[in-house]
């Protein structure tokens, strides 16, 4: 029982900040990111002298510190990282640390640059060095620069900037980290180790992974839908034979040798305008993941249009049939399938296009080898949120119908453009405890899976942060992920 009242502790999502409208991640996340924090904090406070005269000491301390995060920094933001080899985490899991690191190395560069400048004020100055001529010398005005592209950095990673200028934040994420590194190369050769390493993972990450093995072009069908606002892009080809499980261990497999359940790609369309050949965006593969000895793969991807690069999608849909396109891929975890696997109780709780996380992973459950077995031992489920009735056309209502045939239990409350927001933690739970009624031994391990807008994410964990509370012996994985 104190083993699931911890667990429900970290699965707590704490509400929305005032004023900056933030929402904090579950309390385990915040955890983890308190110890990265304190780490930080030990190194650079560690056998310190609190002696004014001695701030440049501190200065130097902060920008060590810099530059040895900055390999970690890249590391986390990878697409192909080591991590997931040890951890099974993609780095759709690690991205929270990737941003966190990033701000406390901006407050890191920030104290650096208080501390040189405070040391100008107690040595340089009263020996007849004006600020002019201090902080025009070279190696201060890259200090400076360098300091300014990280300082944007954070400024254009801000979710609220990511929410209203996606675009703008993918361009600028690139051009500035890579004059950012440049910078920092030559302001001080303390730092060039660390900038090369960090360098050397950008570019194996993007040019040795990515772009040449893992990106495949193929020619794609443009479908939109009834609705008019949503886009199907569908395509096939012949399934490519998989590696050995070492290598594809090691690099990871590209879309032609299949995906698993719940994965992602990056798309590009790059006849929408010239900006778009460089632009990839995520999207989950709405498509069941063909099994192993299937010789053909069928794809697909639901791309709901909002601005940018869905809303040109969108348009260019309208009077194109088909399209060249790009995928960069596929990337995503097994964990929440796992979790779903060696659950009694699966329950998948998705808002609109989360369908597409949600399907690939019901069609596996409820049609494995050995379904027989485990569909007399599982309960499985899933409350799907619309906003309009036509979004039931985005998988069509035969695929639901085969999925009931097979077990599924569903729950579709009325689109919320008539009934509004349902209260989908109230709906989750008693979804739960029917499924957990109809199950012939007493309770049983529950896994729910929850892809949606963030206040439906964060109901949906609360809710079962309280069940675990009252003795449930529930986990919960969110499936969302970014740039």
């Amino acid at each position: 029982m104190l083993a699931r009242r911890v667990r429900a502790m970290g699965m707590y999502q704490p509400p929305t900040i005032p004023f900056i409208n933030v929402g904090p991640p579950s309390n385990a996340t915040t955890y983890l990111v308190l110890l990265l924090l304190g780490l930080n904090i030990f190194y650079l406070l560690f056998n310190i002298r609190y002696e004014f005269e001695l701030v440049f000491v501190f200065a130097d301390r902060a920008s060590l510190l810099f530059v040895a995060n900055l390999p970690w920094l890249y590391i986390l933001a990878a697409k192909n990282q080591p991590i997931k080899l040890l951890t099974g985490y993609s780095y759709e899991n690690t991205n929270i640390l990737h941003r966190r690191l990033g701000e406390w190395m901006c407050l890191l560069a920030l104290l650096h640059g208080a501390g040189i400048l405070v040391a100008w004020y107690l040595f340089f100055g009263p020996n007849g060095m004006s600020l002019w001529d201090f902080l025009t010398r070279r190696i201060i005005i890259l200090g400076i620069a360098a300091f300014v592209c990280y300082e944007l950095l954070f400024v254009t990673s801000l979710a609220s900037f990511r929410r209203w200028w996606y675009e703008v934040f993918l361009g600028a994420h690139i051009l500035l980290q890579a004059a950012g590194l440049a910078l920092v190369y030559f302001h001080h050769r303390g730092g060039r180790v660390y900038t090369l390493v960090a360098l050397a993972i950008f570019l194996v990450d993007r040019l040795v992974f990515r772009l040449a093995m893992k990106t495949r072009f193929f020619r794609a069908d443009l479908t939109v839908m009834e609705d008019g606002k949503t886009v199907l892009v569908s395509t096939d080809w012949p399934k490519k034979a998989r590696w050995s499980s070492i290598r594809s261990a090691l690099t990871g497999i590209d879309v032609k040798h299949g995906w698993q359940p719940s994965e992602h790609v990056f798309l590009s369309v790059p006849a929408l305008a010239r900006k778009h050949l460089v632009q990839a965006h995520p999207f989950t593969i709405a498509s069941a993941a063909p099994e192993g000895d299937q010789q053909h793969a069928w794809f697909s991807l639901i791309i709901r249009a909002h601005d940018g690069f869905s809303s040109d999608l969108l348009r260019y849909a309208r009077s194109h049939a088909s399209a060249d396109i790009r995928l960069d891929g596929p990337y995503g975890s097994m964990h929440a399938l796992e979790m779903l696997r060696s659950s009694d109780i699966a329950l998948l709780v998705v808002g609109g296009s989360g369908i597409a996380v949600a399907y690939p992973i019901l069609w596996t459950l409820l049609h494995e080898n050995d379904a027989e077995t485990v569909r007399s031992r599982r309960k499985v489920g899933l409350i799907w949120t619309v906003h309009e009735a036509s979004h039931l056309e985005w998988i069509g209502h035969e695929r639901l119908d085969e999925l009931r045939k097979k077990g599924l239990q569903v729950c579709i409350p009325a689109p919320t453009s008539n009934a509004g927001r349902p209260d989908i933690g109230t709906l989750a739970q008693k979804m739960l405890e029917d499924m957990s009624a109809k199950q012939d031994a007493d309770g049983g391990r529950v896994g729910v899976v929850v892809s949606g807008p963030d206040g439906m994410n964060s109901d949906v964990r609360n809710r079962c942060a309280r069940l675990a509370w009252q003795g449930w012996d529930i986990q919960v994985a969110v499936e969302k992920y970014g740039w």
